[in-house]
């Protein structure tokens, strides 16, 4: 007995020693920014049994929690409404740990494969339009800041990852993600307070790397044996990320979630729907605090493997688009106009900046209650078959199109289901599409732009592009 009393003290001395002071997650540190009004969660190890203080700056009010018993303790307070006020954050169980810099505003998590991760830095050969610029006025946008995940996998779900907060300075933008940028410039312009982006992405990742297990258990095609994972390249390797990337992070809480990702599915557009939406609900299980929003991106123009005229990537598009209607609280923004010709063999188009600006044009109106802000392009409703021709109808087209003439990117087809190039006229006043081609009498499906890639030109007057659409339910 007097051994076993021995070592439960030798044990009791060892935990003390290495919870000399409350240990906090890296994601918990200095220049970070908490969600603004909000109850946001404080937490981290301490010796099992401690009592751990927390202290805000912006308030006399002591949080008090005690340490279970694996020394895991959390905290829940509340925060004022955003401002530039830099506060500070004490952690206590007798030593304590200060965080310094932190700033109230509002937090959004960015995730996805490499359109997200891709810097303002850009990737080899591969730039980012206007970086340089952007990089240089960094310092302007003192209110931005960022913490980057590093890419992490693990075969379980983990309590903790790398990535600390980074202020906004020329410095440190060059790492900063282009999209998840421009989206939280554009957010920090027109709210006027502090905005923080977490990203948690890696490029050629599938939607399946960011499920969890349970989910993804339920697919046929996914095997989550440990030896099918490994034979796998690391980005491809499903669960691995949201046990190492995601996990870790369902205790910070954010206002809602952008999204960029989908390149790595082409080809399987038949199930990616529903798996976008039983990632989502995934991750809202796991932060708990409800239908948060999900905005997301379509793929840009690409030849995939089926050639330049190929359908496999607007299939996914299709895919995507159909998501938004599995998904409460969620919307697609497209980029189909976002590329140059030139690009069609580059899966990174470098125009990033519209890209975040038009998810912030859906923050803005759906989450921020900016009514006045458009944040669909025109959307294929219906469509109508007389004299020859078909009537299309749009929503969100209410004040008409952006040209009536030069319009790219309609094809038509008869009985026969082969495609030709349409000639397109604008129905000003009830603002529809008419589309023809005189060599075929008896058309039956319009397409617009659906091919792997084919860029675009017409908008609603508030230069949101057409979504790329077909009437027909055709294999290809």
């Amino acid at each position: 007995m007097k051994k076993v009393y021995f070592l439960t003290f030798l044990f009791c001395c060892l935990v003390a020693a290495v919870f000399a002071k409350p240990i906090l997650p890296e994601i918990l540190s200095d220049n970070m920014v908490l969600q603004q009004n909000a109850k946001v969660n404080i937490w981290g190890k301490s010796a099992p049994g401690k009592t751990v203080a927390v202290r805000p700056s912006w308030t006399s009010e002591v949080t008090k929690v005690k340490a279970d018993a694996k020394g895991n303790w959390i905290a829940s307070i509340s925060t004022p409404s955003a401002g530039f006020t830099p506060y500070s954050l004490s952690v206590s169980d007798g030593e304590e740990v200060v965080l310094n810099n932190v700033l109230i505003g509002e937090v959004w998590l960015a995730s996805g494969q490499s359109n997200m991760e891709m810097p303002l830095n850009g990737f080899w050969n591969n730039p980012v339009l206007k970086a340089n610029e952007t990089i240089a006025m960094a310092g302007q946008n003192k209110g931005i800041r960022f913490v980057t995940i590093p890419k992490t996998e693990a075969m379980e779900p983990q309590e903790t990852v790398k990535g600390m907060w980074q202020e906004c300075t020329p410095e440190n933008a060059p790492g900063f993600s282009a999209t998840a940028y421009y989206f939280a410039q554009t957010l920090y312009r027109a709210l006027h307070v502090p905005v923080g982006i977490i990203v948690s992405s890696w490029g050629g990742s599938r939607v399946e790397c960011w499920t969890s297990r349970e989910i993804l258990e339920t697919y046929p095609d996914v095997d989550l044996s440990e030896k099918a994972i490994n034979e796998l390249p690391s980005s491809a390797r499903p669960m691995v990320m949201y046990n190492a990337m995601i996990r870790p992070l369902i205790h910070y809480t954010v206002k809602g979630f952008i999204w960029y990702q989908g390149e790595s599915n082409v080809g399987s557009h038949d199930v990616y729907a529903e798996r976008l939406a039983n990632m989502v609900n995934c991750w809202r299980k796991d932060w708990r605090l409800g239908d948060l929003p999900f905005y997301y991106v379509e793929i840009a123009p690409f030849i995939y493997g089926d050639g330049e005229t190929g359908t496999s990537g607007a299939l996914l598009r299709e895919a995507q688009f159909k998501a938004q209607f599995l998904i409460p609280n969620s919307g697609m923004i497209s980029t189909n106009d976002l590329v140059e010709d030139y690009e069609k063999t580059n899966i990174h188009p470098r125009n990033k900046i519209d890209v975040g600006k038009r998810l912030a044009f859906m923050a803005l109106s759906q989450t921020y209650g900016h009514a006045g802000v458009a944040d669909h392009g025109p959307e294929y409703k219906s469509m109508e078959i007389k004299g020859g021709k078909i009537f299309l109808s749009f929503n969100h087209s209410e004040n008409g199109f952006s040209r009536t003439v030069g319009i790219n990117g309609f094809e038509i087809a008869g009985n026969d289901r082969i495609f030709h190039p349409a000639k397109v006229e604008v129905d000003l006043n009830n603002r529809i599409l008419i589309v023809s081609n005189e060599n075929i009498p008896n058309p039956v499906a319009v397409r617009y732009c659906f091919k792997n890639f084919q860029i675009g030109n017409l908008y609603n007057t508030r230069e949101l592009p057409v979504v790329p659409f077909r009437t027909d339910n055709f294999e290809k």
